[in-house]
């Protein structure tokens, strides 16, 4: 019997597509990418480790010809042999630029000797696979030619520019496309927020009573007329006679809000009024009991059109808002609908639906919300996106037929809940507008009270006499529409609230019942969420939507970001990279260049452009320039001559201020984290600061601190038995670096000592660290405690071939208690993971959404840690160990689980003798059997950056 292989990515992918067809297709995964550019010189083939540009792994020099080694030689064994038992082979990964590279790399690695199709489609049903499996294409060049520039692009802006970080900053930094304009932008707001002063105003809101008699006015015309006035529902009660109303003008000059203030808390106009606490509260107290009338009446048609269905960005945006996900949570879960055939393709820039979607749509609301929500005509949505091919269809439930809400629960909670965001997003955009009112209603009286000459009113109208304006408004929704599916979160959203007024009208009073003053400081300017910054990210054209998760969990990976809260707070290594960017790299953090090369990246998957040219024109610069600085490329950026020009101590201090005696107060950022400096003094600085908090105020707080306290005197010595901070914490010290010939004996502080109460009792305790418990009588190897920057551990030392053995202490206390008998008894128990203590229990935080099992909260070596018993999840900085949510906790789960299993560290092997190691080509490409693909591979991943 014939048989077909077909080849996706992932395991997932593969079982839920083999549920679809028959015994004659055999469908395997090739678990991502089976080969890649080489990540470090250990990877580089044996014939090119002697090149110049080797530890690029592409040769600029020679039309940047890439080098690709095999990453997957387990995988790709056995889809080879596989291979030799099928007819044909179908090659069915993603249909976007970065599944296409992988089918090419496949191709171009298998080397099949039999038919080649190219099978594509956007969601995994049985009619989508049977309708790929009869209609394939070929495989199409151009996008892999777009991938392989931008993968080429990415190494050589990442491998060429982080190692002037590793120079100039600090080291295991990276750079890269995207990422680097992210950090602009989170430093960017975060400067913001450190120039930002406030500046105090305060306001008054009035309850306002309508009266028995007020409601009519002098209007007349029943109750409907009233109702009709007031926006009020039909059949609405006309007893709601109380209604709040701001202050909003004082003597005809408008009151002060936080808008009027600019971001150095200075009025932007001064024909503003801004009241203080005295004036306030002067007006409340005139005002209480004090007669208003209606001075006008304002209706306003009302409407609201339904968003278009979800593209990539703005699932994560809607997600991130509605359902507190993560950028990277969002994706893991959408991947999981995914491949098991619950929604449609999640890479995508495209809102378009199909006509079988929009019919299924359309059946669903006049099913379930009847005929009368149901707008004439299908709905459509259109939105420019160069890249069509990208562009297939929106974010939608998969098939026919659409399970509702809470229908997809075998998935776990996460895809569960982002399901049902889909469906709700999908319905709604086949649904009428959302129309109504907005009212606003103004009223006048008179404050009859004494107030500063500033706020006296221009016209004289007679001493301690003042005019004032109050307003209310309310936004009244007569029919919800496309809300009855998709309503607004109630919080962080522009939506205005749902507010019914009283039906009065111009001429009509009120009498103030209770007036109540408030004060308000304004607010800096907002930091990023994930959310927000996937949105600016996409206004800005910079990067593609289905790489902002991976962005944003690497900025955050390699410490230029943690979060507190939900924001996305910059360390202060984020602001000395962004600095050096600035000044000497501008061209590759530049807004506007970085979002045009996608539009050459989009010419070049159309066949508009060459790649490489375009790649030499990065990398080289103009060569018709006379100069290589005037030229500049990326090559003459990252130069021995002009990197020396570049100051490292420039870069990595951050201005805080000025003392009182005119001496300047900066932030570094050193080998051993940021600290603070003036002069010649330094103080380390807490982690868990934020750049904004630190103000020159707490600047000199921290300096002034004491940086050691003496304890007492070393008996053996004569020195000085002190404590002082340290990279890791506080610890104790026998004297100064600058007393003794070597290394000072020192000892870190235990979990509950603090310098301010540790006394030289306990110092000369820690001192005596670390401790010979005894000789393991089997083999006379030493054993001794020790506490180590990750916790309290026992070491048991090499013995002729034997390496040294490690185990965790159960507590500190063991440092000083642990007999020898206990310590064999430890050594004698299997060796547990890393942070894995057999008493350490934890705390249980709550069950994990996603997978339903419980999480708990360990205490690991390396700090910690989250875990439901699969995965493991460490905290990270700007987390607290005792505040942490179960929503946090998920969030840190969900972005291990979706970075996969930990790789198993393969087997050295011994290298054969005598042997010539093999030349391989730098990736010359060949025309593989029925295939077009004659060039060059692509692939996914951006590292170090992208």
């Amino acid at each position: 019997m014939a048989t077909s292989l077909v080849i996706v990515e992932s395991p997932a992918k593969a079982r839920t597509i083999s549920r679809f067809l028959g015994d004659e297709y055999v469908v395997e995964s090739s678990v991502g990418h089976i080969r890649d550019l080489p990540r470090n010189a250990s990877e580089v083939p044996a014939a090119y480790k002697s090149e110049s540009w080797a530890t690029l792994g592409v040769n600029p020099d020679d039309g940047f010809k890439p080098v690709y080694v095999v990453t997957a030689r387990d995988q790709v064994r056995r889809l080879k042999s596989l291979l030799r038992d099928a007819d044909e082979l179908y090659l069915a990964t993603d249909e976007d630029r970065e599944g296409e590279a992988i089918a090419w790399h496949l191709l171009e690695v298998l080397n099949p000797q039999i038919p080649v199709r190219r099978m594509v489609f956007h969601e995994i049903t049985a009619a989508a696979i049977r309708a790929a499996i009869d209609n394939p294409r070929d495989l199409d060049r151009r996008l892999v030619d777009a991938q392989e520039a931008r993968r080429i692009f990415d190494r050589l802006y990442g491998y060429e520019v982080s190692p002037v970080l590793w120079r100039k900053v600090a080291p295991r930094l990276s750079a890269g496309r995207v990422q680097s304009v992210a950090n602009r932008l989170i430093v960017e707001r975060e400067r913001e927020r450190m120039a930002f002063r406030a500046a105090e105003y305060w306001s008054i809101t009035a309850t306002l009573d309508t009266g028995s008699g007020a409601a009519a006015g002098g209007t007349g015309g029943g109750d409907a007329a009233a109702g009709a006035r007031s926006g009020a529902a039909p059949g609405a009660s006309r007893s709601a006679e109380r209604f709040d109303a701001s202050l909003v003008s004082l003597n005809a000059q408008r009151v002060a809000t936080g808008r009027d203030f600019n971001q150095q808390g200075e009025l932007r106009s001064g024909d503003i009024a801004v009241l203080d606490a005295g004036a306030a509260a002067s007006l409340a107290d005139a005002l209480t009991g004090a007669p208003f009338t209606v001075s006008s009446r304002e209706s306003k048609p009302y409407r609201r059109r339904p968003s278009a269905p979800f593209i990539t960005s703005t699932l994560q945006q809607a997600a991130g808002a509605r359902l507190g996900f993560s950028a990277s949570r969002t994706m893991a879960a959408a991947q999981r609908l995914y491949e098991n055939g619950r929604i449609t393709y999640m890479r995508t820039d495209s809102t378009t639906l199909s006509a079988q979607a929009l019919d299924v749509a359309r059946r669903i609301v006049a099913g379930r919300y009847g005929s009368e929500n149901l707008p004439p005509k299908p709905r459509t949505y259109t939105r420019k996106v160069k890249n069509a091919q990208e562009a297939h269809e929106a974010i939608r439930p998969a098939g026919e037929s659409w399970p509702a809400p809470g229908g997809v629960d075998d998935l776990g909670g996460d895809a569960s809940r982002l399901y049902d965001l889909v469906w709700q997003r999908t319905v709604a955009s086949q649904m009428i507008d959302a129309t109504g009112e907005t009212v606003t209603i103004k009223l006048v009286g008179t404050a009859v009270c004494d107030l500063a000459p500033a706020l006296a009113p221009a016209n004289g109208a007679g001493p301690g006499r003042h005019s004032v304006e109050l307003s209310a408004a309310g936004t009244v929704v007569r029919s919800p529409g496309f809300r009855l599916v998709y309503a607004p979160p109630p919080t962080g959203t522009d939506e205005e609230p749902e507010r019914i007024l009283p039906d009065i009208d111009a001429g009509d009073s009120a009498t103030a019942v209770s007036l109540e003053p408030a004060s308000h400081n304004t607010s800096p300017p907002a930091r990023f969420t994930e959310a927000s910054l996937v949105r600016r990210l996409e206004e800005l054209g910079v990067g593609r939507p289905s790489t902002y998760a991976s962005i944003i969990e690497t900025i955050q990976a390699r410490g230029y970001v943690w979060k507190k809260g939900s924001s996305l707070v910059p360390a202060f290594t984020a602001f000395a990279t962004v600095g050096l960017m600035e000044r000497h790299f501008d061209r590759l953090v530049d807004y506007a260049l970085t979002a045009r090369m996608e539009e050459d990246l989009d010419e070049i998957a159309s066949g508009e452009r060459d790649a490489e040219p375009w790649l030499t024109e990065f990398y080289f610069g103009d060569k018709q320039a006379p100069t290589s600085e005037a030229a500049g490329g990326l090559r003459y950026l990252v130069s021995d001559d002009r990197l020396a020009d570049i100051d490292a101590a420039q870069i990595n201090s951050i201005p805080i201020g000025i003392d009182d005696e005119g001496e300047p107060v900066v932030a570094r950022v050193g080998r051993f984290g940021p600290y603070l400096r003036r002069g010649d003094a330094t103080r380390p600085l807490p982690d868990d600061l934020a750049p904004d908090e630190l103000t020159i105020e707490r600047a000199l707080a921290l300096l002034d601190e004491p940086t050691e306290r003496v304890l007492g005197t070393d008996a053996d010595t004569g020195l000085d038995i002190i404590v002082r901070p340290g990279r890791f914490g506080p610890y104790v010290s026998v004297g100064r670096p600058d007393e003794v010939d070597e290394r000072p004996r020192t000892a870190s502080l235990l979990s509950h000592h603090t310098p301010e109460t540790i006394t030289l009792n306990d110092a000369l305790q820690l001192l005596t660290l670390p401790r010979t418990v005894g000789v393991d009588p089997a083999d006379g190897a030493e054993i001794t405690v020790r506490n180590g920057r990750f916790g309290p551990y026992l070491t048991k030392a090499a013995v002729g071939e034997a390496k040294d053995e490690n185990r965790s202490l159960e507590s500190e206390a063991q440092l000083f208690t642990l007999t020898l008998e206990e310590a064999l008894t430890l050594l004698a128990q299997p060796r547990r993971r890393r942070g894995q203590q057999a008493a350490n229990a934890g705390r249980e935080i709550g069950t994990d959404p996603d997978s339903g099992k419980p999480m708990v909260l360990r205490d690991g070596r390396f700090g910690p840690y989250v875990t439901d018993g699969e995965y493991n999840a460490s905290l990270r900085q700007g987390d607290d160990a005792e505040t942490l949510t179960v929503e946090r906790a998920a969030e840190l789960l969900a972005m291990r689980r979706a970075r996969g299993p930990a790789k198993k560290r393969a087997a050295r092997r011994k290298q054969p003798t005598k042997k010539k190691a093999a030349t391989k080509k730098a990736a010359k490409k060949r025309a593989a059997k029925k295939s077009p693909a004659k060039k060059k591979p692509a692939k996914k991943s951006d590292t170090p950056g992208s």
